[in-house]
């Protein structure tokens, strides 16, 4: 399996032994020893994922990098976090997945109105298996904990990804700077309840749903 490894905080550096991954089109700066590239494209596996992003009108590029050496990997100088997956489902926006290990599952999921609100189509990236993965934030990310004493809601346009058990609701017509008198439009908040983690990112990215 490949190695995985941060060199700072904006470079994803992947040891190959014969191994492969699969990487955001046109992510990698530079590697070193012998290796192949192969272009790939769709949401996911399989016919569902080529659909779903096709109904949406999202791409998702992808390439596939085998070889025996290092390659780098980086994306307009984001910070990038290292997630471990052991079994269970990452469920990311695919603007924000950099790199997995090749052997593991990706496909996409219906997220319902947290898409719409952002403007980012209605399916989600999900990824799965035992392996690692690389995905993308503006500014450092922070990993916060949600159980069932203590239930957490996002602003959508912090949200980058979550794992664990864990259900999502979305509340129309709220944000955080409504509070404030700022907001404008119609947004959301999103709620997630049970046990597993949620990153968020200390940017929000841009919506059409008001100021959220």
């Amino acid at each position: 399996m490949a190695t995985f490894r941060l060199q700072g905080s904006k470079m994803l550096a992947v040891d190959m032994t014969g191994d492969s991954v699969k990487a955001k089109n046109g992510s990698m700066v530079a590697y070193d020893g012998r290796m192949a590239f192969k272009k790939l494209s769709g949401g996911g596996e399989g016919v569902r994922g080529m659909v779903t992003r096709r109904i949406t009108g999202e791409q998702m590029v992808v390439m596939e990098v085998k070889g025996q050496g290092t390659c780098w990997f980086a994306d307009r100088a984001s910070e990038i976090n290292l997630v471990a997956l052991r079994g269970d489902k990452l469920y990311v926006e695919s603007s924000n997945l950099l790199c997995t290990d090749a052997n593991l599952r990706t496909g996409t999921s219906f997220t319902g109105m947290r898409g719409a609100s952002q403007g980012n189509g209605l399916f989600t990236t999900t990824v799965e298996g035992h392996g690692q993965a690389a995905i993308m934030s503006d500014g450092p990310a922070v990993v916060l904990r949600v159980n069932r004493d203590y239930p957490l809601t996002v602003d959508p346009g912090a949200y980058i990804a979550h794992q664990g058990n864990l259900h999502q609701s979305f509340q129309a017509g709220v944000t955080f700077r409504t509070f404030l008198g700022e907001g404008g439009g119609e947004a959301f908040q999103i709620r997630f309840e049970g046990d597993g983690l949620v990153y968020v990112q200390p940017s929000e990215r841009n919506t059409i749903a008001g100021d959220v």
